[in-house]
């Protein structure tokens, strides 16, 4: 998808919708000489969509990007604490695991969006409140994000996790929609576009009742891009316009949630009709902050997965300046 073409899509959405909101940005940087080469670490998930456009938007402002495609966050997370590459897209935890483990190179520059999660039911399984999960296969990613929102949840919901059935599934997304068509499991606790690939096949439904990404302690954070210290230190005015090339094609994709659905399709290669149901009920937008993460490393370290709360420890793994350096105030 071209700078112009997303240019055209945001043009006619804004038309038909002038109420929309996009971030204010500033005017774009001046182009870097010589240019500054970044390569990027993307897993092709549709909250990411708007690297799409960066390569073509960033290169008039001297920067080369090299997009690396990764089939999973902690593949990601590993490249960027190996130096392999300079920016990925990362899970929401992903900066608490690597401080966990000691990985202290990894630095979080910005959220890319959020989304009401809701449990994909098998048809003809009755799911109305949060004690009917008890007795419910329910099948989950251990130690993914969104395993991270449902625990914290249900949690807060009085729900003793111990009682609950859970069915371990790993392997991607693709598992989860093959389980519930064999029946193996009752529910799952997924992500997209997984969640909307089982209800178009008509073998699931969104139990909208219930949303487990409202837990104070976790949030609907979808997940955020981070960068190598090095790269923060040695290449920042390139992570500026990278960002900014970023957050122009975000504003172009979420002009309207046609746009989006079509930008979705285009960069994780979803039917249309897939891609428009993922964007109904997501927003691109960068409201995460250091306290929500320091909550869900300590919410984290509370469920066993960090060996110790690394809360304290995490403001000095960001830096928002860059993002906030070309938003206009």
């Amino acid at each position: 998808m071209s700078y112009r073409s997303l240019g055209a899509i945001a043009l006619a959405a804004l038309l038909a919708s002038p109420s929309l909101a996009t971030t204010p940005l500033i005017d774009a940087p001046a182009p870097l000489n010589p240019p500054v080469k970044l390569t990027i670490g993307v897993v092709k998930v549709p909250h990411v969509a708007p690297f799409n456009g960066v390569t073509e938007i960033a290169r008039p402002l001297g920067v080369e990007v090299e997009l690396v495609n990764f089939v999973r966050y902690a593949d990601v997370r590993t490249a960027l604490a190996s130096g392999s590459i300079e920016v990925g897209s990362i899970g929401p935890a992903d900066v608490p695991i690597a401080v966990s483990q000691n990985l202290r190179g990894i630095i979080g520059l910005m959220g890319v969006g959020v989304s009401a999660k809701h449990p994909i039911v098998r048809n003809g399984v009755t799911l109305e409140t949060w004690e009917d999960l008890y007795g419910k296969r329910v099948a989950i990613a251990p130690g993914s994000a969104v395993w991270f929102q449902f625990a914290a949840a249900v949690t807060e919901q009085n729900i003793a996790y111990g009682r609950l059935n859970i069915v371990n599934i790993q392997g991607g997304g693709q598992p989860f929609v093959q389980a519930m068509e064999r029946g193996d499991i009752d529910l799952f606790i997924g992500w997209e576009p997984f969640e909307s690939m089982a209800i178009q096949q008509g073998i699931a439904y969104r139990q909208t009742k219930l949303d487990y990404s409202t837990s104070r302690a976790v949030g609907a954070e979808l997940g955020m891009v981070g960068a190598t210290r090095s790269a923060v230190e040695q290449k920042r005015e390139a992570l500026r316009r990278m960002v900014w090339a970023y957050l122009t094609t975000q504003n172009a994709v979420s002009a309207s949630k046609e746009a989006l659905g079509s930008a979705i399709a285009a960069w994780t290669g979803l039917p249309p009709q897939v891609a428009k149901a993922v964007a109904d009920d997501m927003t691109l937008e960068q409201s995460l902050t250091v306290e929500q993460v320091q909550r869900q490393a300590r919410e984290f370290h509370r469920l066993g997965v960090l060996t110790r709360d690394v809360s304290a420890e995490l403001p000095q793994f960001f830096d928002l300046t860059i993002y906030q350096s070309v938003v206009r105030r």
